[in-house]
């Protein structure tokens, strides 16, 4: 028999126990199975950091029809009913009671071009508000991509430890059985209890990481996690950190933010420059009086008018000559407020940079390490086996089988890490190139929020009574969720 034939059965189960901790990750399917598309998606849908984004930009929104307002005429009324009760003596006169109204019409004429850049800056920072929803976006989806890999990492995690105290109890036994007829000493079944105990203890913290990491599932998705699928591969990954730099600087939501927070700065300095120049409004007012019967002249049998009413029309020109340097203070102020907008630009760059490269070393360091710890697994399940049939025949001693076994354990972990750690990683890199938003994965489920949509509902709008309706909580709260428990299926975790 030739020495590879001897090693086959040593092969085959590498191989098998390799591919085991490789699908680690993998979960079996179920009834009522759960992709990371789904969890996706009903984050997208309910998440409270999301609603809450969507609900401020559409504030946000508010601000252009706010600063047209400034430009726009302003029409104003007013009545008032008075009733005298108590007339002096020396006034023969006067009145009993008054019905009174009038109204106003003030129309902005010229106002330095403050109007106009204030409106500016407000859209500029509509346009920012946008960028900025589209990175809490990706912020909160690279969080649920990780609480996803976290609940499968560590459920696998969590197998892996209950199969190694199923075999650690075995090998007490089995040790306990030989000490009995006196094949092994007492020394080696503390040896096997000790294990067993830190095996218990390594489970009890892995249960505890599993139901930590359902709980911030929980958090983010708003529902407790079922029978999660295998992630789909990601597109759209850059072959080298460069490329992936050069698409961060042309599409994150963060610079184009930033950029346009720039720009908004710029106006504000107009803005304020704008109060030093003269304003000139029109105006146009009546009133009306009415003393219902009790105005009298004073002289018997002689009448008055019981009505009057008035009109004028005018222009105001308001010229500020001396404001004890307010004005220039304004102006100084919004241009130190611009510099640091254009400063923030330059931190927000260089963190989008580091961020990318960042992100780009960890996904090839973890596939690097998925690759070596996909060997090892490999090695220890081999090595493994050699040490159970080499014990057999008194060559080793049962600490070389728990050590043995030990390593297997922690090689297996590695590895189930690794896989979580470079998807999480990749889809981090993916995010700071400005491709991990809804328009970019496909979540599925109903139209995608579209923040202009509401922006164009509002910019132009000039009507005082056009509210929304009442505010009502879009996020579903989670009180009914059960807390989450340290349950997985039984068994090793399942191939793909």
């Amino acid at each position: 028999m030739t020495h590879d034939s001897q090693n086959a059965p040593f092969l085959r189960r590498a191989r098998r126990f390799a591919g085991l901790a490789a699908g680690a990750l993998l979960l079996s399917a179920g009834a009522r199975a759960e992709t990371l598309q789904d969890a996706l998606a009903r984050a997208y849908e309910n998440n409270p950091t999301l609603t809450a984004a969507r609900a401020g930009q559409r504030a946000n929104d508010e601000n252009v029809p706010i600063q047209k307002s400034h430009g726009l005429p302003d029409i104003g009324a007013s009545a008032s009913y008075d009733e005298n009760l108590l007339v002096p003596g020396n006034s023969f006169n006067s009145p009993a009671r008054l019905l009174s109204g009038g109204a106003q019409l003030t129309v902005p004429i010229y106002q330095g071009g403050a109007v106009k850049n204030a409106v500016r800056a407000a859209q500029y920072r509509v346009e920012a508000g946008q960028a900025g929803l589209r990175a809490t976006e990706a912020s909160v989806f690279a969080q649920v991509v990780g609480a996803y890999m976290d609940v499968i990492r560590d459920q696998a995690i969590v197998q892996l430890n209950r199969n190694n105290v199923s075999v650690l109890r075995t090998n007490l036994q089995a040790t306990s059985d030989r000490f009995e007829i006196g094949d092994l000493t007492r020394t080696d079944v503390a040896q096997s209890e000790a294990r067993l105990a830190l095996a218990e203890g390594d489970l009890r913290t892995a249960e505890a990481s599993l139901i930590a990491s359902r709980e911030a599932y929980i958090r983010l998705v708003g529902d407790a996690p079922r029978d999660l699928q295998p992630p789909p591969p990601l597109p759209g990954l850059p072959a080298t950190a460069e490329e992936a730099v050069a698409i961060a600087l042309n599409d994150n939501p963060d610079i184009e933010a930033a950029n346009l927070e720039v720009n908004a700065s710029r106006s504000d300095i107009g803005a304020a420059k704008a109060s030093r120049a003269p304003r000139l409004s029109a105006t146009l007012g009546g009133s009306y009086n009415n003393y219902l019967g009790s105005l009298n002249s004073g002289v018997q049998g002689v009448g008055v008018t019981q009505e009057t009413s008035s009109a004028a029309a005018g222009v105001s020109v308001t010229l500020p000559i001396f404001t004890a340097g307010r004005r220039s203070a304004q102006v100084r102020q919004a241009q130190s407020r611009s510099s640091q907008a254009i400063e923030n630009y330059v931190a927000t760059e260089r963190g989008v940079i580091a961020q990318t490269r960042g992100a780009y070393a960890a996904w090839q360091a973890n596939e690097r390490v998925i690759a070596a710890m996909r060997q090892a697994v490999g090695a220890n399940a081999l090595s493994l086996e050699g040490v159970r049939a080499e014990n057999s025949v008194g060559t080793r001693s049962i600490l070389d089988i728990l050590n043995a076994e030990q390593e297997y354990l922690n090689t297996q972990v590695q590895l189930v890490s690794a896989q979580r750690n470079s998807y999480v990683a990749a889809f981090s890199l993916l995010a700071a190139m400005g491709k991990a938003e809804a328009r970019d994965l496909g979540i599925e489920g109903g139209a995608l929020y579209d923040p202009a949509a509401n922006y164009e509902r509002v910019k132009g709008e000039i009507w005082d009574w056009a509210d929304d309706p009442e505010p009502k909580q879009q996020a579903t709260d989670t009180r009914a969720v059960p807390a989450a428990d340290a349950d997985v299926p039984a068994g090793p975790p399942a191939l793909p």
